[in-house]
């Protein structure tokens, strides 16, 4: 392929530079670096579970439980990344929020890159020079990301340390509150955008509340393993069928 022939900074026939093989070869290589970490940590795990207590059975539960547990937002970035393809292209969507990024900050990211020049994404004044700049601001903030992951996880694994010596119990405790914490902002910071939003969080609340409740009453380990996936599916059903009914606006 002819560089030349496809690349013109004014042109907005994006998809034409958005899969170049080049960006191609990079989505591989990105692929390829994350199946290689993930042996490497399924190894390390099985190799320091008999010294943490853990047994095969709850290692390979755990697994279990983080695998199904990523089905539901799988398929809520997979939804995102199909209506995306013809903004960034497929190489940009499958590494940049496929794989590393996400949606909101990349494509909020991409739409102040694509402001400052005085265009919109996916618009007519969309060109290949507004995507290169894009693409650039969406892959210089996820390098940020890993950056501040490289600098701060030595620093935070000290106070972690310095904590544990104080009271260690304390251990027991921050890490449950950060994940609730964590959990409660993205979903409250959802709720203002619509009543769908409200709808599918109340949703999610309460088959959750219902799938840990079972499982507890059961003492049915499976049913806590699938419950974020059942909760995250029931939330888009009940949403779904509450626009088709008429209940709630399509907009």
């Amino acid at each position: 392929m002819n560089l030349r022939t496809v690349v013109d900074g004014a042109s907005t026939d994006i998809l034409s530079v958005a899969n170049l093989p080049v960006l191609w070869v990079c989505a591989l290589g990105v692929f390829a670096v994350i199946v290689v970490q993930t042996v490497v940590y399924v190894r390390a795990a099985r190799v320091a579970a008999p010294a943490a207590g853990v047994s095969p059975a709850e290692l390979r539960t755990s697994f279990r439980a983080g695998a199904v547990s990523a089905i539901g937002p799988s398929l809520a970035v997979a939804l995102v990344a199909v209506a995306l393809l013809t903004v960034f292209g497929a190489p940009a969507v499958l590494v940049r929020i496929g794989l590393i990024g996400s949606v909101s900050f990349e494509t909020g990211a991409a739409s102040i890159a694509a402001g400052t020049m005085g265009a919109d994404l996916g618009g007519p004044t969309y060109t290949q020079s507004v995507f290169a700049v894009a693409f650039m601001a969406m892959s210089l903030g996820g390098a940020m990301w890993m950056l501040a992951t490289l600098v701060l996880t030595p620093l935070l694994k000290r106070g972690d340390v310095s904590l544990r010596r104080v009271n260690p119990a304390v251990m027991t405790v921050v890490p449950g509150a950060a994940l609730l914490g964590a959990f409660f902002a993205l979903g409250l910071g959802e709720l203002p955008k619509s009543g769908h939003h409200v709808i599918a969080f109340l949703a999610s609340a309460a088959v959750m509340a219902v799938c840990l409740g079972t499982a507890r009453a059961l003492r049915a380990q499976w049913i806590r393993e699938w419950a974020l996936g059942i909760a995250i599916l029931t939330a888009l059903v009940v949403t779904y069928a509450g626009v088709g009914a008429g209940i709630l606006p399509t907009a």
